[in-house]
């Protein structure tokens, strides 16, 4: 990886800057505790793990048939009617909030998720120093076309002034790492969400880490 070349840097968001995939286990764990007592939690990861790989595969075909940004509002709007939309508390991976900020000391920082700009936000707002670094982001409702197509990392890209080509995609999952690719960006798979070094190796990915927070270290 031509690190010399890389003057943006663009974060996914879930397993990669936010640890929400911790919270999706603790919720399953309490789901299966009743049937299973101590066993529970192990198998609840094991289940989350092995759903990541077809999960990334339904969203490619959401992609392919046009149908991943209009399932996405629906979803949206049935949180909202659900109640358990707002009041969402955000965790950060280890580390990753020291990371991102010594890395905007050298490179333009943006953040590509799939999820609404009302999460962005909310995120932003509680990090407010994240939010100083944060220059550009691309969610839900900014482009037509979702992570893994190309489009919202060349969004990103545009918004921020950088050429895709010196743009590094940050991100734990086969979709974030083909979304890079195919835009012509740099792509760094880590392992703090539910992404495996195989699958991530098989997409392309440019280098693959342990955490986001390791990303200093290797630019």
């Amino acid at each position: 990886m031509d690190t010399a070349n890389i003057k943006a840097i663009l974060f996914d968001l879930d397993g990669t800057l936010i640890d929400t995939d911790d919270e999706a286990v603790a919720r399953l764990s309490g789901r299966l505790r009743p049937l299973l007592g101590r066993r529970a939690p192990r198998l609840a990861r094991w289940l989350m793990m092995r759903a990541e790989t077809p999960g990334n595969a339904f969203i490619t075909l959401l992609d392919w048939l046009n149908l991943d940004q209009p399932l996405m509002r629906f979803t949206d709007k049935l949180r909202r009617r659900r109640g358990v939309y707002p009041a969402h508390q955000f965790q950060l991976v280890p580390g990753v909030e020291t990371a991102v900020l010594h890395l905007a000391q050298q490179y333009r920082i943006g953040i590509v998720t799939t999820r609404s700009r009302y999460h962005i936000k909310a995120l932003l707002a509680q990090f407010p120093q994240l939010a100083a670094v944060v220059e550009t982001s691309c969610g839900l409702q900014d482009t037509r076309r979702l992570k893994p197509h190309p489009a919202p990392v060349q969004l990103a890209a545009q918004r921020l002034g950088v050429p895709v080509a010196q743009c590094l995609m940050v991100g734990d999952t086969t979709v974030d790492v083909k979304s890079a690719r195919r835009a012509g960006a740099w792509s760094v798979g880590v392992l703090c969400g539910f992404g495996e070094e195989a699958e991530l190796r098989r997409a392309g990915a440019h280098l693959i880490l342990a955490s986001t927070a390791d990303l200093p270290h290797h630019l």
